[in-house]
């Protein structure tokens, strides 16, 4: 009696699946998506509106000089190797890594048959480097004078390119893979790693010096909306058949 019972409900499970996949396609998806674009992009702006006003200065100085050894303010908190440690870290949040990153996983995309999905990585992090390119040439904030620089820098400090870039990058990479991972531990364990990624290369900007807090958190902010709103798009090309779809998890 009960196996009959039990390929009875089989095409019940199915059905509920197919339902939820649809469900999340087409509706929590996407308002989850413009919710954290609304939130973050939110975020964002008052951020800046309280850099401009200078409310942010006194915080950004005291976490800046906590960093340091009070006796030698070049000289940053912690071992050695930690500094090291730190460039290395920051490193991975740089304009070439970005971009080999980038090129790597578009390449291997398109040579595995989603073509789109590879030009949509390109245009979705190409795309974070003009708008971090435009809000530093707006805000045009210098960069912290208060303690000597871990490392050489080149462009404005506000919102610190390295956090939003990374922020793009990594969390659209691990977003895709998430999407054809079929087992949700490492479905978390993917985003997990991308966040972590991410929070790490800001924290070393603000550990070496060359941003100040309040650079890093924008980052975050602005990085984490462009993210989710090349996500809300991703969706609607999807939907619309423009977009390679993941392959459905098992039932």
């Amino acid at each position: 009696m009960r196996a009959p019972e039990t390929l009875r409900r089989r095409p019940v499970l199915t059905h509920a699946t197919a339902v939820w996949l649809r469900l999340r396609l087409n509706e929590i998806g996407p308002l989850a998506a413009l919710i954290a674009v609304s939130g973050l992009g939110y975020g964002f702006l008052a951020l800046a509106h309280e850099v401009g006003e200078g409310s942010t200065e006194a915080l950004d100085r005291k976490i800046l000089l906590a960093l340091r050894n009070p006796a030698d303010l070049a000289d940053p908190i912690g071992p050695r190797w930690l500094e090291e440690t730190m460039r290395d870290i920051t490193g991975l949040g740089s304009v070439f890594t970005i971009v080999f990153l980038t090129a790597a996983v578009a390449a291997y995309l398109m040579l595995t048959g989603k073509r789109r999905v590879g030009w949509f990585v390109i245009g979705a992090v190409g795309g974070g480097e003009l708008v971090s390119t435009a809000l530093k040439a707006v805000y045009h904030r210098p960069r912290p004078d208060l303690v000597p620089h871990g490392m050489e820098v080149f462009t404005a400090s506000f919102p610190s390119g390295h956090a939003m870039m990374s922020t793009i990058a990594y969390l659209t990479l691990a977003t895709l893979l998430a999407r054809i991972e079929r087992r949700r531990r490492v479905k978390a364990l993917v985003l997990g790693l991308g966040v972590t990624m991410s929070l790490l290369i800001g924290l070393s900007r603000v550990y070496l010096g060359v941003h100040w807090p309040s650079d890093v958190v924008a980052g975050w902010c602005v990085g984490a909306a462009w993210a989710a709103l090349c996500w809300f798009t991703a969706l609607q090309l999807q939907r619309r058949g423009e977009v390679e779809a993941p392959d459905p998890p098992p039932v």
